[in-house]
This record gives structure tokens, C-alpha cells and sequence, in this order.
């Protein structure tokens, strides 16, 4: 009976130690790759049309600065 509860208490710590080094390894992978691997640049696009949503707002702050003659401003825009 001794001889199976110090093998059983073996083996949790056998598996509660590569459990930790599994932790221990992947935060420093993480860490790493975060440091030196720079983040891909996402254009955000319209789901419906497709398009650069940038354009769209560009376009609409154009024609509201045309239509106003310079005196509008556009704060935010909103979809209804």
C-alpha cells in the first residue's frame, strides 16, 4: 500500500510539474512574440459594400464641407 501512494504522489507531481512548465513555456512564447513579430495593420472594411470605410468617411466630410461652404463640421457619423 506504501509503495502506491508514493508512486501516486510521484506521478501528481510529475504532472503537476510539466503542467506548469507548459504555463511557464507558453507565456514566454507569447511574450516574445508579441516583442519582436509586429502586429498585422487591418484595414477596417464596410461588411456590406466591402469598401474602406476611411473612404466613405472622407467622402461624406467632403460633401458636407462643399455643401456648407467650409462652415459645418462633421463630429461623428452615425448609421441611422
Amino acid at each position: 500500500m506504501n509503495e502506491a501512494v508514493s508512486i501516486m504522489i510521484v506521478g501528481m507531481i510529475t504532472v503537476f510539474f510539466i503542467l506548469v512548465l507548459i504555463v511557464v513555456i507558453g507565456n514566454v512564447l507569447i511574450r516574445l512574440s508579441n516583442k519582436y513579430i509586429p502586429a498585422e495593420v487591418v484595414k477596417e472594411k464596410n461588411p456590406r459594400t466591402g469598401t474602406d470605410t476611411g473612404a466613405v468617411y472622407t467622402a461624406i466630410e467632403k460633401a458636407i464641407e462643399q455643401v456648407t461652404q467650409g462652415k459645418g463640421k462633421v463630429n461623428s457619423i452615425k448609421k441611422i
